[in-house]
């Protein structure tokens, strides 16, 4: 009953964005990272990005070899930046699927494993090998790896699959993330890895109802992987998470309905594994396309996506202070087509935004002072 009176609250929600945007004075210039076109593909997309203990960033893309289409000959990709993201490294591929699909990069640096002082870089990802509605009709599958590096992503081992740990055999269409993945870093989970996903299950339905989120995630870095509770909410799609002072995690999941033009949450208390509440963000509007969440202070989260609830455009920053039960500030960065995003934090309290400027025209790097946000 409580989802049906959320459902039927959002859906009748205006669909002008009624929340306070400011316009956000430039910190750093919005830097290309990977342009359509270059470097031997006709499109980049999907962005995810990490920063590692010694400060170093690491930028993730899908490369399209032929076109911008979701799926055909499409490998994972990287670049690094050593000046929290002024200058950039050349392009090196990480993952590969033959000529066929590898895709939704969710990278996360693992912090807590004492063999590696320096951290280990986990790329967890999905391959393909048919386009995404043969799979949600059963014609084809999606298979779950990851890769790991411990030389600041210099070096990547080989893929290992976890499909059979984090996949139920009924299950068709899958995705991780895409956006970088979870660590915890407080609580009786300390040290957990916690992935959000989504997955279809069953024929396609009316407003993509066979879609639903969910998480799997490692105790034990990496050696061992389960899989968590799906939301109860139909249509929840891709989905990044956080974690709150109280070691609540927060999965903000896209609304794949279209009926809410807003975001999913769901709070979890016992580290991802289930759900205690989902409902509806009424004031965190949404066109039906990624975001990428992150925990700054306390219960303080900031999520970017395009703030528009009807098309992917104005590439926003909205801020909860209550671990995501509300979201009263948005800050309006830039205007104009914007799509997939991914937020990392910075030193000297600022914040970086790896994104797309729209579906097709590339993926761009910028840097804003955390204050006017906050």
């Amino acid at each position: 009953m409580l989802h049906a009176v959320l459902y039927l609250f959002c859906a009748a929600m205006p669909l002008a964005w009624s929340g306070t945007a400011i316009a956000a004075e430039p910190h750093d210039a919005p830097i290309p990272i990977f342009l359509r076109g270059t470097q031997g593909y006709a499109c980049f997309r999907i962005p995810a990005i990490v920063r590692t203990p010694a400060g170093t960033l690491l930028a993730f893309a899908e490369a399209r070899r032929h076109s911008c289409d979701d799926f055909g000959d499409i490998s994972i990709v990287m670049r690094k930046s050593s000046d929290e993201g002024r200058s950039w490294s050349a392009l090196t591929t990480v993952a590969e699927n033959g000529k066929l699909q590898a895709g939704n990069p969710a990278p996360v640096v693992d912090t807590m494993d004492k063999r590696f002082k320096r951290g280990r870089i986990f790329m967890i990802y999905c391959t393909g090998d048919a386009p995404e509605a043969d799979i949600l009709r059963g014609k084809s599958s999606k298979h779950v790896w990851y890769q790991t590096s411990t030389d600041e992503g210099t070096t990547w081992s080989q893929p290992v699959e976890i499909t059979d740990s984090v996949k139920r055999p009924t299950w068709r269409y899958y995705a991780t993330g895409p956006g970088h993945a979870l660590q915890l870093t407080h609580g009786p989970h300390t040290g957990r890895i916690v992935v959000a996903s989504n997955h279809s299950q069953g024929d396609p339905q009316p407003a993509g109802h066979a879609y639903a989120a969910h998480a799997f995630y490692s105790d034990d870095h990496g050696a061992t992987w389960h899989l968590g509770e799906s939301l109860a909410w139909p249509g929840s799609n891709e989905s990044t998470a956080a974690q709150t002072a109280d070691g609540t995690v927060v999965m903000n999941s896209r609304d794949q309905s279209k009926a809410t033009q807003a975001r999913i949450i769901a709070l979890s208390k016992d580290g991802g594994a289930t759900w205690n509440a989902t409902f509806v963000a009424a004031d965190l509007p949404d066109p039906v396309c990624e975001g990428s969440m992150i925990a700054y202070k306390g219960n303080t989260l900031l999520f970017s996506n395009p703030g528009n609830r009807q098309a992917r455009r104005d590439l926003t920053v909205s801020v909860s202070r209550d671990g995501g039960h509300t979201w009263p500030k948005h800050t309006l960065l830039l205007e104009g087509p914007a799509a997939y995003s991914d937020l990392v934090l910075l030193k000297g309290d600022k914040l970086g935004i790896l994104w797309e400027r729209g579906s097709d025209d590339g993926i761009y790097f910028m840097v804003r002072a955390l204050a006017p946000l906050l």
